[in-house]
């Protein structure tokens, strides 16, 4: 039995493909398209007000670009990687305008919010992509355990619980809220 091997996508071809209709998003990763199921309810809210906790710090001082809805960042080209970080933050220094397409660099701070589906062998792979490629705030929130990993510069995180504040440190300064506060 013989096996045909596929060429990588490109990230052109990525941007082709249409949107599954069950609502699945897609990431290209080295050239393999990867389908993640939708998001469900808790995952949703808890990227929605990190989201907007960042959006209300940044937006009125105009100090750059908050995305939510995995809004994809070329990572990597040859074979091509599209990541959408759950919510992610470009300042306006380092993305002065608003993309057309995917963003072609890696965010400031890249938010990772776990589900109970995630693998976290898939999601470990994910930060050290965004570490690797100088994303300078890593922040992995888990719902479960209602707690925050931060990740600066390498792949030994802290974890922050509901009593700690999470803050923006070098790359947002001013910015923090109470861990609690994304789980509602």
């Amino acid at each position: 039995m013989s096996t045909v091997q596929q060429s990588p996508v490109t990230i052109a071809e990525f941007e082709r493909m249409p949107n599954p209709e069950d609502g699945s998003f897609l990431e290209l990763v080295r050239g393999e398209v990867i389908v993640m199921p939708p998001a469900k309810g808790k995952h949703g809210i808890c990227c929605q007000r990190v989201g907007r906790f960042l959006g209300n710090f940044v937006d009125p001082a105009k100090l750059g670009w908050v995305t939510t809805n995995d809004t994809g960042v070329v990572l990597e080209r040859g074979p091509d990687t599209v990541r959408g970080p759950d919510v992610a933050f470009w300042s306006i220094a380092r993305q002065p305008a608003m993309p057309d397409g995917y963003f072609l660099i890696p965010p400031d701070i890249a938010v990772e919010v776990l589900s109970p589906s995630d693998r976290r062998g898939d999601v470990r792979a994910k930060i050290k992509e965004y570490v690797f490629y100088s994303v300078s705030l890593v922040w992995l929130v888990d719902p479960e355990t209602r707690t925050v990993m931060v990740y600066q510069g390498s792949m030994r995180g802290t974890e922050l619980g509901d009593d700690d504040l999470l803050d923006g440190g070098d790359v947002l300064p001013g910015f923090s809220c109470k861990v609690s506060d994304l789980f509602g």
